[in-house]
């Protein structure tokens, strides 16, 4: 018996696998890369269904997923920050804080504000009782520069 092969459904056989592949890869990074690859085998698997050349498949896959990538992948990491933990300390910046030892360029000192002391550096040297404005926070530091 002469086992026969056909090139169309075993195409759309691997399209699919491809689609599975992929979307489990970008389940488990959620990286925003792979799940481009998975939709650009979807259309090809779709193709494949009414179109059997190969090479047409692939040109539609590759030219889909890379259009995704480039086009879509941007906007979407743009709009979904990983590891972005909001906190209150968000608020101090721009308000102004009291400094409660000196802060040299590069050196670290402390300012207070709303009642509670804070490790601060600047690009300044800043005296004991000067007022500064909050311009950042780096890691727990607050980034100051002095009130004019």
């Amino acid at each position: 018996m002469l086992l026969t092969i056909d090139i169309g459904v075993t195409a759309t056989i691997i399209w699919f696998a491809i689609v599975i592949f992929a979307g489990i890869i970008e389940a488990s990074t959620m990286d925003l890369t792979s799940i481009w690859f998975a939709a650009g085998a979807l259309v090809a698997l779709i193709v494949s269904l009414f179109v059997p050349d190969l090479i047409v498949q692939v040109i539609v896959f590759v030219v889909i997923s890379a259009a995704l990538l480039l086009s879509l992948r941007p906007i979407f990491t743009r709009y979904l920050k990983k590891n972005d933990i909001k906190t209150n300390a968000d608020r101090l910046i721009g308000k102004i804080a009291v400094c409660t030892k000196a802060i040299t360029d590069g050196q670290r000192g402390e300012v207070k504000i709303d009642g509670k002391i804070w490790t601060s550096i600047s690009n300044e040297d800043i005296v004991v009782g000067e007022k500064v404005e909050v311009l950042g926070i780096e890691g727990v530091k607050l980034v100051v520069k002095k009130v004019e």
